[in-house]
């Protein structure tokens, strides 16, 4: 699910720590009123980025940071990745699939690795594309909490679900009821409420994307992002992700 977790890691424990840290000050998990405001404000966000357009796209493809690249089955949910030589094609539900490193088929060991890498990584970057659309995930609480400037924000608290349950996200939301930024309490990083900004949204078959995201002066881009009808709309075969995972599907350029 969510979990910013891989490119926050990278974030905190490389050269950039340093001025991240100036930008971090450790802000205890606010306390929220559960009830009828919170889900009007759940529910004016998710008018705002259209949640039901994106519940309808079939196909989405899109690049996190430049390294990881994407083609999503949304319907039958399975997803293909690649990284550097490495495309894997795994069934989200199972965690079953293929994968390859250049042109050998992985097995054994290597197999499960990439398909853990895939997995993982999914779960993260599908977070950053569209956050806003899993605040009603099964396993997430809403609250309404007041903020300093005397604005609501909302709370939402996965307490199932995903690699690492028991994350919470506080979302400020703009004039425009799109969201500006959420603050967040996840299990990598050791202090709460870092910022993450939610910017320069784009419109893709009448859903609201960010494309993106900054953290202290750090810029966490979502780019290509694509919609489509078909696995064929994406370069591949239209049994591609059906037939078993992707199992004989021959590696694209």
């Amino acid at each position: 699910m969510k979990a910013a977790k891989k490119i926050l890691y990278v974030i905190l424990f490389t050269a950039i720590l340093g001025l991240i840290s100036i930008w971090i000050v450790h802000t205890p998990l606010p306390e929220g009123k559960k009830g009828p405001a919170a889900e009007a404000l759940a529910d004016r966000m998710l008018s705002a980025v259209n949640a039901e357009a994106w519940e309808a796209v079939p196909y989405v493809a899109w690049s996190f940071r430049g390294t990881n690249h994407y083609v999503w089955d949304k319907k039958n949910h399975i997803a293909e990745v690649r990284w550097n030589d490495a495309v894997a094609v795994i069934d989200l539900n199972t965690l079953e699939g293929t994968a390859r490193l250049g042109d050998r088929v992985l097995s054994g060991r290597d197999k499960a690795t990439a398909l853990d890498y895939a997995y993982t990584n999914w779960c993260n970057d599908s977070f950053w594309l569209n956050a806003p659309a899993k605040i009603r995930d099964d396993g997430t609480e809403r609250s309404l909490v007041t903020l300093e400037e005397g604005r609501a924000g909302l709370l939402v608290q996965y307490t199932s679900g995903g690699v690492t349950p028991g994350d919470a996200y506080l979302w400020v939301l703009g004039d425009d009821d799109l969201p500006e930024y959420y603050r967040m309490w996840v299990e990598i990083i050791p202090v709460g409420g870092l910022k993450a900004t939610w910017e320069k949204w784009e419109e893709h078959d009448g859903a609201m994307l960010a494309t993106v995201h900054r953290i202290g002066p750090a810029e966490v881009p979502v780019e290509n992002i694509r919609t489509g009808r078909s696995p064929e709309d994406f370069g591949l075969p239209s049994d591609y992700f059906t037939s078993q995972a992707g199992r004989n599907a021959e590696q694209r350029d």
